[in-house]
């Protein structure tokens, strides 16, 4: 688990698997996901500050859980997280805890969602976002309309038209921040990425 303090103060815990064995039977190309270029980046805020667009940026709360894993995923747990589970409902999960020689309790389990770590879990993340922003009406595009770039669940959104940025901050709320809000910032200077 690691735990930081987001610019908004608040305290952000994650959990992360460890997605280094899955190398061994998962090609780069079949996980990685595409996200904003820093070039990109840096030309999509230039355009902002040339054309005057409105801007915000916004974090999707537990992004990954929005998402099925895709395929099957075996995970340890060990030490107290497995023995937190088995807390959780012993009866249930007690017989699949066993001890390493050391002592120490594991438990292996399958994963249902996309977990932070583990090495698709961004690109399915990403095949959500774009595929509804497709369903609401976007394509990805070339030009200036109405712009969304985004590294994993980061988003940067801008417009002319300070109506159309804010309605589609209401459609990801609506889709994405049903069990915590979306982390959003608005004003002249922002901190993205």
């Amino acid at each position: 688990m690691f735990l930081k303090e987001k610019r908004d103060g608040t305290i952000k815990a994650r959990g992360c698997a460890d997605g280094r064995p899955q190398r061994e039977y998962t090609r780069k190309e079949e996980v990685s996901s595409p996200t904003v270029s820093l070039e990109a980046m840096m030309l999509s805020c230039a355009i902002d500050t040339k054309e005057g667009r409105y801007v915000i940026v916004t974090d999707i709360p537990g992004a990954f859980l929005h998402v099925d894993m895709d395929g099957e995923v075996h995970m340890v747990l060990e030490g107290t997280i497995a023995e937190l589970i088995m807390k959780l409902d012993p009866s249930l999960y007690r017989r699949y805890v066993w001890h390493s020689q050391k002592g120490k309790p594991m438990l292996y389990v399958q994963l249902k969602k996309a977990l932070y770590g583990t090495l698709q879990a961004a690109l399915l993340f990403w095949k959500l976002l774009s595929t509804t922003l497709q369903e609401w009406g976007f394509t990805i595009n070339r030009y200036d309309q109405c712009t969304i770039i985004w590294h994993v669940d980061d988003l940067k959104i801008s417009h002319v038209d300070k109506k159309v940025v804010e309605d589609m901050l209401k459609q990801l709320t609506t889709r994405f921040g049903q069990d915590a809000p979306l982390t959003t910032c608005r004003g002249k200077i922002l901190d993205y990425l």
